[in-house]
């Protein structure tokens, strides 16, 4: 089930009141139930595979519970049938094709014959997500930082909860769990609150992100018919479109959990404010950073260790994170790229001391900033050509064109007498669709420049006639500007 689908408007009302209605005590039961059928509603099928993961896992963190931190070797093997069990319904779903493909090729290249078998399979919606959530919380229940959950259906609903089931934040058993089990009464200020961020987070999703997606997928998918300005267009703007995609889910996820009652982890926080790649991962994608931060940076030794191996950490840690988002080459070439971009940013850091100083810049420190947020996305739209691309040799076209035919393009941009009527700059689309996709561009970067500098409205402390207007001019906004063709999130099959 889609957030921004008519099925999802009627679906979460009801469970909502009835949450609110019934017992504390009979509240889980409606949720699971709610979260199972939000799932079975996309494939009924495939809840068998949640199924799997959460009987496997409960098992596992009950039997690691019976050992004391003394006796930790003893829950290793359990702690390995929950990685392994996850870790090979990942692989055989998201990985299998693209681990025979390449030996295929290989192969081919070596002159060696080899038959490369396929699977059709329709990979599980949400399975990244759902599987390192359950990951973490049998790594933690092995190093003891939690104690095993005894509620079989408490766990599977903190597995399969339906805001965040599909695309994230991912949630962490010590943040969740004891949330799932707290009484949480109506607050209308909480609600009101809640809905307000699922209200911004549809607009993301269906104003922004899925008008921009027609442009993009017009270049993207037929690059070499571009070259330069509407291939800087078009990366530009996927760069929104991600963002806004992306952010707008877990705007919703948290929202939804929100009105509830429940407290989901911040998952963006501004990342084009960003002033380096590091500042960059500490805003994007929150949740799924600082898992691999704490489940393989670290446990691989982070930056206690040798400069190069430090550096190594880093670069494995960002090039596995690249392969999490799929199964090509052209999402490793994403996460090394972020991986180098970082280690740079150290390097560079680290050697300050011997760059010459800009005497005018250092008595401007806000420009100075602007310059460093403006390099910092440059490097990451870079890397979001590959990210986007259908394949490495597209990604390479694009990235070589952008230049190469900037002077062109230019020049026909100065030398148009029909008042910018060619559809190769608005990308397929017509003059007003573009220019109301730069419009919704600009008013996203108005809003959240004014979150970053703390500047808030207060819509609470408004007076009710106005807050009623307000709320329906938003409402209005989204319906005539979005797009409501019930478009699926970009992480949903992530």
């Amino acid at each position: 089930m889609l957030f921004n689908s008519f099925e999802f408007l009627v679906f979460f009302p009801t469970v909502v009141g009835l949450y609110f209605l019934l017992p504390h005590r009979f509240r889980w039961v409606l949720l699971l139930i709610s979260s199972y059928a939000f799932y079975m509603f996309w494939r009924a099928a495939y809840a068998i595979i949640l199924l799997v993961s959460t009987v496997v896992d409960y098992t596992c963190g009950r039997m690691m519970g019976r050992y004391t931190d003394s006796e930790k070797y003893k829950r290793k093997p359990w702690l390995w049938l929950s990685l392994i069990s996850n870790l090979g319904i990942l692989v055989a779903f998201k990985y299998f094709n693209f681990f025979s493909d390449t030996t295929e090729s290989l192969s081919r290249w070596l002159g060696i014959a080899y038959a490369a078998p396929a699977f059709e399979l329709l990979l599980p919606m949400g399975i990244s997500f759902y599987t390192f959530q359950t990951m973490s919380y049998s790594i933690d229940v092995y190093h003891g930082r939690i104690k095993p959950e005894k509620h079989l259906g408490i766990f599977a609903l903190f597995i399969s909860f339906f805001p965040q089931l599909v695309a994230g934040p991912i949630e962490r058993a010590g943040n969740l769990l004891g949330q799932l089990k707290q009484r949480h009464e109506f607050n209308y200020q909480r609600v009101t609150s809640g809905l307000r961020l699922m209200t911004w987070g549809l607009m993301k999703k269906v104003v922004i992100a899925d008008r921009l997606a027609l442009m993009v997928n017009q270049v993207y998918n037929d690059p070499t018919a571009y070259e330069g300005i509407p291939l800087i267009i078009a990366t530009v703007f996927f760069a929104f479109q991600i963002y806004c995609d992306f952010s707008g889910y877990s705007d919703m996820a948290i929202g939804a959990a929100r009105v509830m009652g429940f407290k989901l982890m911040e998952n963006f926080r501004r990342p084009y404010f960003a002033a380096s790649i590091r500042e960059f991962w500490a805003r994007w994608h929150i949740s799924l950073s600082t898992w691999f931060r704490d489940y393989l940076y670290i446990p691989l030794g982070g930056s206690r260790v040798v400069k190069w191996r430090w550096y190594y950490n880093l670069f494995i840690t960002f090039v596995i994170s690249g392969f999490w988002h799929g199964a090509n080459w052209t999402f490793i070439v994403w996460g090394a790229l972020h991986g180098i971009f970082l280690i740079a940013g150290e390097v560079i850091k680290n050697q300050s001391h011997l760059l010459p100083r800009s005497i005018g810049l250092a008595k401007l420190p806000q420009l100075q900033r602007f310059m460093q947020v403006a390099a910092i996305f440059i490097l990451v739209c870079l890397a979001w050509v590959f990210f986007r691309a259908n394949s490495i040799t597209d990604a390479l076209y694009i990235c070589s064109h952008m230049i190469s035919g900037l002077s062109d393009s230019v020049n026909a941009i100065v030398h148009d007498t029909d008042g910018l009527r060619n559809t190769w700059l608005f990308l397929g689309q017509t003059r007003t669709s573009f220019l109301i996709a730069c419009g919704v561009i600009l008013l996203l970067v108005l809003v959240e420049w004014l979150l970053e500098h703390q500047i808030r409205l207060r819509v609470a402390s408004l007076p009710a006639a106005v807050r009623i207007a307000a709320y329906g001019a938003v409402v209005a906004f989204i319906y005539l500007f979005g797009s409501f063709k019930e478009t699926e999130f970009i992480y949903f099959q992530f």
